[in-house]
């Protein structure tokens, strides 16, 4: 995703119409999150869920606008790890600006959605315990000192990962993937388990309602990879058919794990499946072909079915698997790209197996390092600072009486019951629900 300086920038009416279309189809992705995570959680944290995606949009534009974009794709001041402040409020910016071949506010609004998924991604580490207040601290913070400087690292005019390095990111699996999964397991470290973890069986309350939520992801996943090619070409289309394979092969590589392990296919199974290989093709997606795409999404279909019971293991409670798919995900298909690039997608660079030996491979993996470090130490750090002020994680009794009554005073599921109105009045309350059904 590297736009062509100002200087030499001519628009293109035909890179514009689907610039504009993958920017619409990235912004979705966000309300198939809610739904996808909304499925997985609690009855009773079910509103919750899709509160902590929607506030982010509204979140991460502010910021964005007044200050984000310019720092990740103003003109690089501090050796490659930041940009100026010279667009703060999209200053200078007018509809005739021209980036690349489309219009500079076109292609600050695709970034935009970018940064708003990234930042909704994380609400998955900490379902059903988290403060949302604390929630709504956290989001623009998070933006401005984790999402932001990677950005401009990975992708902005002079960012040390894209112009000293050379390590190749053409979608997110470095800004997007590896930093939300990181931040997660941060966050969640701060925050601390769930009650009843490892204790109580935590299963999807509505699978209907992930299912949806994955078919949208994948539906906008198409516009989050192919829009970033910026333009109306054939590595647009390459890109699209990339995603559309990974999806699949990660779909079966999850599958197959299940069959073997658990001896049941699952719905729950086939939509992370899908997740895990639309999350390693990210990266990738640009600078693979079709075998390559299909064999970065097997293998994370594989590995992160097995990855996502590490929580257990290792006891950290990663609520809906952020760390198991996105991270390790993200981690999977960024170092693939070292070994299935080839020069057909890139223009020159090539991956071990097509002859350009380990090099990439090694700048691949330096580049998830470095990522992966930044965002774990500051996420923590943020979490850490927001806990001391004003905490970071609900009351007890607040956890257990489920936090869409609690917090925004209503209910998903009117059951005729006391305590399952659509909402309740101001100073009224109800008996809340115990129902310790919940997700993983």
């Amino acid at each position: 995703m590297n736009p062509v300086p100002l200087a030499s920038a001519v628009l293109d009416t035909g890179d514009t119409a689907w610039l504009l279309a993958a920017t619409a189809l990235v912004l979705l992705m966000t309300p198939g999150l809610a739904l996808f995570y909304g499925g997985m959680v609690r009855t009773k944290s079910v509103l919750n869920m899709l509160m902590m995606s929607f506030v982010s949009i509204a979140l991460v534009t502010v910021v964005w606008l007044v200050a984000g974009y310019s720092l990740a794709f103003g003109d690089d001041v501090f050796g490659g790890l930041i940009g100026g402040l010279g667009q703060v409020g999209l200053a200078g910016i007018g509809p005739a600006d021209v980036t690349g071949s489309v219009p500079t506010l076109l292609f600050t609004t695709f970034q935009l959605t970018f940064a708003i998924l990234t930042a909704a991604l994380i609400s998955g580490a900490v379902a059903d315990r988290m403060k949302f207040g604390a929630w709504l601290v956290f989001v623009p913070v998070w933006t401005l000192l984790v999402y932001v400087p990677v950005a401009h690292w990975v992708w902005g005019p002079g960012g040390w990962i894209r112009d000293s390095l050379g390590a190749l990111d053409f979608a997110g699996g470095l800004v997007v993937e590896i930093a939300c999964g990181a931040s997660g397991l941060a966050l969640a470290l701060v925050i601390g388990p769930r009650i009843g973890f490892r204790k109580d069986a935590m299963r999807p309350h509505n699978l209907p309602m992930v299912m949806l939520g994955a078919g949208l992801l994948w539906f906008g996943w198409l516009g989050f990879n192919g829009g970033s090619a910026l333009g109306a070409n054939g590595l647009a289309a390459a890109s699209v058919l990339n995603t559309l394979v990974a999806g699949c092969t990660g779909l079966l590589g999850w599958l197959f794990v299940e069959q073997r392990r658990d001896g049941h296919p699952t719905t729950f199974g086939a939509a992370s499946g899908v997740v895990a290989g639309l999350v390693a093709i990210t990266p990738a997606c640009g600078t693979v072909g079709v075998l390559g795409a299909a064999a970065v999404g097997l293998v994370a279909g594989v590995v992160c079915s097995y990855a996502v019971a590490w929580k257990f293991r290792y006891d950290y409670d990663d609520s809906l698997d952020v760390v198991g798919v996105h991270f390790v995900g993200g981690v999977v298909g960024t170092l693939l790209v070292g070994l299935f690039a080839t020069a057909a997608m890139t223009g020159g660079t090539e991956g071990l197996f097509y002859g350009g030996g380990a090099g990439q491979l090694a700048r691949q993996a330096v580049a998830v390092l470095a990522v992966a470090a930044y965002t774990f130490l500051v996420t923590y750090g943020i979490g850490r600072a927001i806990d001391a002020v004003m905490g970071v994680r609900a009351s007890e009794d607040d956890e257990l009486a489920g936090l869409d009554q609690t917090v925004h005073a209503e209910s998903a599921y009117d059951h005729g019951g006391p305590g399952h109105a659509a909402s309740l009045a101001p100073g009224h309350s109800a008996p809340l629900s115990r129902n310790r059904s919940t997700a993983p």
